[in-house]
């Protein structure tokens, strides 16, 4: 890829992101392969060693908890969340039937779905900002750090999530089967994949994305002062 390939995300969204993509120098053999290039990029930005990429954060949240149930580490105590969060959150985890409570945490870029390893990051992406042994969501709707319209994934250090999750977000599909007609079917999917365009936008806004604290729920109006990121103080959702 050229280094100084510019580009502007009106340009992007007039373009045919496939085309682009070719002319940026990417090539695959199939097509679901653009979705597993952003999820390695995604990987290698955060420090993740999975990542599986969803059509939200909320669906992202959701398959997490759904894998932890089958794996039968579903959290026996209450889920605690913040009282300012968006509404999506409660309601997912009503759906699921899993009781949970308020707290009150002025939270900066993400937090802990808290007595779960879960985490809700719609508002945070940085440079190796994974925690380890944790499942954090990302989102890139509009508003987030990385906006390609619609999208969501999820960071993991597990292999064994890795490979259900990607099943689960896919209808049960084995996305690296082609055609779907070969695949096996053993468990029940959802249809919460990620699309191939939005993987190719996705592709090619990280390759420019700078991480700017100015995203952050609140960051702007509550520190205006706040220059750089401290990854120890802030990126776990709290401002001493």
């Amino acid at each position: 890829m050229n280094p100084d390939t510019h580009y502007k995300l009106q340009a992007i969204l007039e373009y045919n992101e496939i085309d682009l993509l070719k002319e940026l120098g990417y090539s695959w053999n199939n097509l679901y392969d653009i979705i597993f290039k952003f999820e390695e990029a995604l990987g290698q930005y955060t420090g993740a060693p999975y990542v599986i990429t969803t059509d939200c954060c909320t669906h992202a949240m959701e398959l997490c908890f759904r894998y932890l149930k089958h794996i039968d580490e579903l959290p026996t105590e209450f889920i605690s969340i913040p009282r300012h969060t968006y509404l999506s959150v409660p309601m997912m985890l009503t759906k699921l039937k899993i009781p949970f409570n308020f707290y009150e945490n002025d939270w900066i870029g993400e937090y802990q779905l808290h007595s779960s390893p879960v985490w809700d990051s719609a508002r945070l992406l940085g440079e190796q900002m994974y925690i380890g042994g944790h499942f954090q969501c990302l989102s890139f709707g509009v508003g987030k750090p990385l906006q390609i319209g619609r999208g969501g994934a999820i960071l993991t250090s597990s292999k064994e999530a890795y490979e259900w999750l990607s099943r689960a977000r896919s209808d049960g599909r084995d996305l690296n089967i082609s055609p779907w007609i070969n695949d096996k079917y053993d468990f029940i999917g959802y249809h919460y994949n990620m699309t191939i365009e939005q993987a190719a936008k996705g592709l090619i806004m990280l390759d420019r994305y700078e991480t700017n604290i100015d995203i952050f729920m609140g960051a702007k109006d509550l520190y205006p002062d706040l220059k750089e990121i401290d990854w120890a103080r802030i990126s776990r959702g709290f401002i001493e």
